[in-house]
């Protein structure tokens, strides 16, 4: 977390942490250096399981943009130890992060998986490429896409990343791991139906 925390931890927010008595612990986090630190097989499982994450981008006028981006799971590609990039489709037509990333490539992305209380947060430099530049990239990365009219390609060079403390993570559930979960109940369920049919069955036949 070293060159995440020489991010994130700007003058203003060292005072603050100074007023609130956690200098010291930051104090530790700038130790750890400022290179940035590369992407481990456990961190490309955790994107490549995500379903979505929250983008946030800025403009220049200096306000800040967060939009959601949705997807099957793997829609979000590791191509190495430091870059990620997904294949963007048509939405609504404002192109607020796609002109924000053009003036300005500084980007957060922040994935979460609230059933098992996890979080993981990146800082990275953003890039908008077109789809026909890079036709072997364009091909990786439609793999596995949102569904949707291909528009451009955005790739994110990882400057740095943390994994969040789970305290207040509301534990929720997608409608894929509901089905997962509660796929022996269900299996429970229909097989005590069956065996009261058969009963019922049976005492119709005894009369």
């Amino acid at each position: 977390m070293g060159r995440f925390a020489h991010l994130a931890y700007t003058p203003s927010v060292r005072e603050v942490q100074r007023e609130q008595g956690s200098a010291v612990m930051a104090d530790r986090r700038l130790l750890e250096g400022d290179a940035p630190e590369p992407l481990t097989e456990a961190e490309a499982e955790f994107i490549a399981s995500r379903d979505g994450f929250h983008l946030s981008s800025v403009s220049e006028t200096g306000w800040p943009y967060i939009q959601f981006r949705g997807g099957p799971p793997g829609f979000v590609h590791v191509l190495d130890e430091r870059t990620i990039g997904f294949l963007d489709v048509r939405g609504n037509r404002q192109y607020i992060t796609t002109g924000n990333v053009r003036a300005d490539g500084r980007v957060a992305l922040f994935f979460m998986d609230q059933a098992r209380q996890l979080r993981l947060k990146l800082f990275g430099h953003a890039s908008v490429r077109a789809l026909q530049d890079e036709p072997e990239l364009t091909e990786r990365l439609a793999a596995v896409r949102t569904p949707g009219r291909e528009e451009r390609l955005l790739v994110v060079r990882v400057e740095d990343y943390a994994w969040n403390c789970h305290q207040h993570i509301t534990p929720r559930y997608s409608e894929a791991e509901l089905a997962e979960a509660l796929q022996p109940v269900r299996a429970r369920m229909a097989a005590l139906e069956e065996e009261n049919r058969q009963l019922r069955a049976r005492l119709a036949a005894n009369g």
